[in-house]
């Protein structure tokens, strides 16, 4: 899977409800694929009813075509306060549907620093 660049046409950041996470879970689920949670069920444990921030980071081709595209999910947790990361496939109809937040360039860049950062592992720091 070639990795997608925050130059590259097809890297985008969105925010998604969770009605369409849902609906994204729901095709991938339909498609077989492994990248998804196992069960709508398990989405909904795992992650809480609002908002999610996705990026594209990977996509999978074959034949030239691609079939889809492998995205970092952001979002918050039911029980307390705090987030989780994970990755989903989504197919292109759907991935090129999803609205952009990343337009800026100045932007784009801030949000290949957070989700970088969230790829590694953020934790709250007590100063010294």
């Amino acid at each position: 899977m070639p990795t997608i660049h925050s130059s590259d046409p097809d890297f985008r950041v969105c925010r998604i409800s969770f009605p369409t996470l849902l609906e994204i879970q729901l095709e991938a689920e339909e498609r077989g694929w492994g990248t998804r949670w196992s069960s709508e069920h398990a989405l909904r444990r795992q992650v809480k009813e609002e908002d999610v921030l996705l990026q594209s980071f990977m996509r999978e081709e074959w034949g030239g075509v691609v079939r889809s595209y492998r995205c970092l999910l952001i979002f918050s947790t039911p029980e307390g306060g705090g987030g989780g990361m994970t990755t989903m496939d989504l197919n292109p109809p759907r991935f090129f549907s999803l609205e952009r937040i990343d337009r800026d360039p100045d932007v784009r860049k801030v949000f290949v620093r957070l989700f970088s950062l969230a790829m590694s592992g953020i934790s709250m720091t007590a100063k010294q």
